[in-house]
């Protein structure tokens, strides 16, 4: 277990007679991006809080590089960085002041509290505020804060509960930037509702839904869940709709313009050879077609059952 950064192990936990979160079982080796995916109040914010020894679970245990986060939550915590969904900063401290407060909670000697403090605003690029008052920074310098306080003690094992919640565009796309940086040298988790996030930043994902994973694979077998249903095909004939709705397994058809066409077809048959021979044999010059994948909004709503 010691090479598994991240072991979960029959967890669950009750809220009064709520079932938060019941029997999630995974594990987290090696480096990169991992996104706890779901929709709002899945479940994604009790996992996270247990992991990081913020709360007791009602079942089960978490490792964190094999250290029980039951039975030595003090040793395991040291491998640990967390960004809660509110950065936990102290809006009338500069940024060298808060960083510094939080070098000294993580038991970094106070000879180096300095030098770790440079480094990592560095890192965050947020040196040139740090006399800055932090309730005078814009939301997204203040979730930079946030993140430099989750890495001021270079943890193995980094938690980021909905990092760029309430950003801009721009602001979105610098944090991401950040967080891929991060994740070069370390094992980020990061909890998501977003599947444009999932899309840029994760390798893998774990989605909660109603308390249970009902996914754990990568980006891409999430991508490929759902067999695709529709295609975009090019006759130079130019069929009309009615025509090429009685093509075998063809369901509904969009017309996209001039020769274009979206097909739609049943997933449960092998419509597109049929469509493919049928289109030949009727002369309707077909010179292209594309299967489209399922788009990530369809796979999330089949596997909430939303």
């Amino acid at each position: 277990m010691e090479n598994v950064v991240l072991k979960i192990e029959n967890l669950s936990h009750r809220y009064s007679v709520q079932w938060a979160i019941k029997d999630i079982n995974f594990e987290i080796p090696g480096k990169g991006i991992f996104g706890l995916l779901g929709s709002n109040g899945a479940g994604k914010s009790t996992i996270m809080n247990i992991m990081c020894g913020v709360l007791r679970p009602t079942e089960g245990n978490v490792w964190i590089k094999g250290i029980s986060m039951t039975e030595n939550a003090v040793k395991a915590k040291r491998y640990i960085g967390f960004l809660p969904q509110n950065p936990p900063v102290q809006m009338e401290l500069t940024v060298n002041e808060y960083l510094s407060y939080c070098a000294g909670l993580r038991d970094i000697p106070r000879k180096e509290v300095q030098k770790a403090v440079d480094k990592v605003m560095e890192r965050c690029a947020i040196s040139h505020f740090k006399k800055r008052v932090i309730r005078n920074l814009s939301g997204g310098y203040r979730q930079r804060v946030g993140i430099a306080q989750a890495i001021i003690h270079n943890p193995d094992f980094v938690v980021l509960d909905e990092p760029t919640n309430g950003l801009d565009p721009n602001q979105i796309l610098e944090i991401r930037r950040l967080v891929k940086e991060i994740a070069e040298e370390r094992t980020v988790m990061l909890s998501t509702h977003i599947l444009s996030e999932v899309q840029a930043l994760c390798d893998d994902i774990r989605m909660i839904e109603q308390g249970r994973v009902v996914f754990a694979g990568t980006v891409d077998e999430f991508d490929n869940y759902l067999a695709p249903n529709s295609a975009i095909a090019i006759l130079m004939a130019m069929p009309t709709r009615n025509e090429l709705l009685k093509l075998p397994g063809v369901i509904k058809v969009e017309e996209l313009g001039g020769p274009r066409y979206r097909l739609f077809f049943d997933r449960s048959t092998d419509a597109m050879e049929q469509i493919v021979e049928t289109c030949v044999n009727r002369g309707w010059r077909l010179t292209e077609i594309n299967i489209e994948k399922s788009s990530l909004n369809e796979v999330f709503a089949e596997l909430s059952k939303k």
